[in-house]
């Protein structure tokens, strides 16, 4: 009975280290399946960020910031000026008398930014006008981060070179802290914009705000960045 015992007590004891054995071996196999499954994700989130950082981005930081660094002699990367945020303003004025024009200049600017714009209200009513205060005046829409470089991107390279009779922008739009406003006549050069589905030519204001200290700064940037301004006559 005693060896019988022994030999129940023996076996137990083994069945209990295989057992141990196994849960081992299945616990080192879900980490290194986790371990897998986390690499795989990092190289796909690597993957993601390389094919998402915007093709004019990737121009400032590996051309336009070096070179502005040199040519400035800035000790600090924080120094080397960049774009902020670009705002795009459409002021719809006939928007008093009709809210299909508010509609009409909403979905334009919505299909050339990408993003929903904000109304923008009067602040002081002015008799002359027939303006009151609080009654919307325009819409606009403020681009940032992978958008704006975007934006900037479509500005340069497509719509500003579909102008009639285009031979540059002028030089005179900065106000003295390296900020560049443009005016655009119309809509319609942007590709998002089908001509046949215009109810009205708008005109578009946009403002290109960069962390520049000077005009000299600023323009120099948006040189670098494509920006096609007017050639000075030597």
């Amino acid at each position: 009975m005693a060896e019988d015992k022994k030999k129940i007590a023996t076996k137990k004891t083994a069945t209990k280290k295989t057992a141990t054995k196994k849960t081992a071996t299945k616990k080192t196999a879900t980490k290194s399946k986790q371990v897998k499954k986390n690499v795989s994700t990092k190289q796909k989130e690597k993957e993601s960020l390389v094919i998402s950082i915007p093709r004019v981005k990737k121009i400032y930081n590996d051309e336009v910031a070096p070179l502005l660094t040199k040519e400035f002699g800035y000790k600090n990367p924080m120094q080397v000026p960049t774009i902020k945020k670009i705002i795009v303003n459409i002021g719809v004025g006939e928007a008093l008398d009709s809210n299909s024009a508010l509609n009409a200049a909403n979905n334009d600017l919505m299909k050339i930014t990408g993003q929903k714009p904000k109304q923008n209200r009067a602040k002081v009513s002015i008799a002359n006008f027939k303006l009151r205060e609080g009654s919307v005046v325009g819409t606009s829409v403020t681009l940032r981060g992978k958008r704006m470089w975007q934006f900037y991107d479509r500005l340069v390279n497509i719509a500003l070179p579909r102008v009639r009779d285009f031979r540059g922008i002028k030089r005179s739009g900065f106000d003295g802290r390296g900020n560049y406003s443009l005016g655009m006549r119309d809509q319609s050069t942007f590709p998002e914009i089908d001509y046949n589905e215009i109810d009205k030519m708008r005109g578009l204001q946009i403002i290109l705000v960069n962390s520049a200290n000077s005009d000299e700064e600023g323009l120099r940037l948006f040189e670098l960045l494509g920006m096609p301004f007017i050639k000075l006559e030597n």
